[in-house]
């Protein structure tokens, strides 16, 4: 090792970095199943640039036309991996028509005269990765995230970007300097390759931190909502009537509730089978949300139970909309192979009386007048019985 040069020390460095970090990527691919694609393309960018590294520790003077088609595919495969993780389409045509001119250019600066030109060429389609996957990752940051500042999440390969678009500038204005500058003590290529070893490092502490972030969404998600349907569950549901009940005592506006039970849905069970019943939730559940408002909410309460929050409607209006949603339930069964099954709920409405109520009560009255509709032949709405209010 004693005469191994600092650039060559650097460049082992950062390949056994790498190699590390492919590692722990593959078994995080192995882990985590929701983000599997993206890790596996994160591992094998990885492993690429272990092996990038490698080669520009052994062949300093000039990197063969292998190691750069590398070093750009490793690159190519950690933008797939950003798009696989935040679901963007993968522009294959792209990448092999960048990886085209990078072979030509290798090709072409195999002549000692054209080498200033080929490493122009390099850097340049370099520096457009870079800034690429800077973006991608910003505009995650931003719009998915909402993140207060998302361009720290894009400063590594921002950086990374405006440095090889320096190093393509420096050769383009001073050709010359190349031969000398890619030498194995050169002082450039020591700060480059420990600039670079501080940027590998904070990217793969950025994607973990993605990924991190992901589970813990996910993680708050599931907890606020239903795993079959995919609704609010019955918590997120009543703090959500809280809220609004917070809003309409601020502002004195009214609101109204609608709770909804599945007529039969026992017998459903009985007679086809639980998956019939779950994929009966499922679609009611859909065709509920499809008709409602942006500012409407629908919970499952539990079971085959629903409750619908409808703010600034009145109980003639929450009454219409129930209607509304009854029709379109019985209008739609649930296309079954065997052939579709009817499905028929029972709709109970009540309007917020004022500051006096509170939400349990208003859900209390609501579910009354739920059983009323049962009570009275099913698949039908029934409003809430006026009552009086307390002293």
């Amino acid at each position: 090792m004693s005469s191994l040069s600092p650039s060559e020390m650097a460049f082992l460095m950062l390949a056994m970095m790498q190699a590390v970090a492919a590692v722990l990527w593959g078994i995080g691919a192995w882990w985590i199943v929701e983000t599997r694609a993206a890790a596996l393309h994160w591992a094998a960018y990885a492993a690429a640039g272990a092996l990038t590294f490698l080669l520009l520790a052994t062949h300093l003077q000039a990197l063969p036309m292998a190691g750069v088609l590398v070093a750009l595919g490793s690159l190519m495969l950690l933008q797939r991996g950003v798009w696989f993780f935040t679901g963007q389409p993968r522009r294959v045509h792209i990448h092999l028509a960048l990886l085209a001119i990078a072979a030509l250019a290798s090709w072409v600066g195999t002549d000692p005269a054209w080498r200033p030109q080929q490493a122009v060429v390099h850097y340049s389609i370099s520096t457009t990765m870079y800034l690429w996957i800077s973006f991608d990752l910003y505009r995650h940051a931003r719009k998915v995230l909402r993140l207060r500042w998302p361009i720290l999440l894009a400063l590594p390969l921002l950086v990374a970007g405006l440095n090889a678009g320096g190093r393509a500038m420096r050769t383009l204005l001073k050709p010359e300097a190349l031969a000398t500058e890619i030498a194995a003590n050169s002082t450039l290529n020591v700060g480059t390759a420990l600039v670079v070893v501080v940027l590998v490092a904070t990217l793969h502490a950025t994607l973990m931190a993605l990924v991190v972030a992901r589970l813990v969404n996910q993680l708050n998600w599931r907890s606020r909502h239903d795993g079959l349907t995919g609704l609010l569950n019955r918590r997120a549901m009543q703090e959500a009537i809280d809220q609004q009940l917070a809003r309409s005592r601020r502002a004195g506006d009214t609101f109204a509730v609608v709770m909804l039970d599945l007529d039969h849905f026992k017998t459903i069970n009985d007679r086809f089978g639980h998956p019939v019943g779950d994929a009966a939730l499922k679609h009611v559940a859909a065709l509920l949300q499809a008709g409602l408002r942006d500012v409407d909410r629908l919970g499952r309460f539990g079971g085959e139970e629903f409750v619908v929050l409808l703010p600034r409607l009145t109980l003639a209006e929450a009454a219409a909309v129930a209607e509304s949603l009854r029709e379109r339930l019985s209008a739609q069964p649930l296309p079954r192979p065997e052939g579709p099954l009817p499905l028929a709920a029972s709709w109970g409405v009540a309007e917020w009386r004022g500051p006096s109520e509170d939400e349990s009560r208003v859900l209390l009255r609501a579910d009354q007048a739920l059983y009323r509709a049962k009570a009275d032949g099913r698949n039908r709405v029934a409003l809430a019985a006026p009552e009086p209010l307390a002293a």
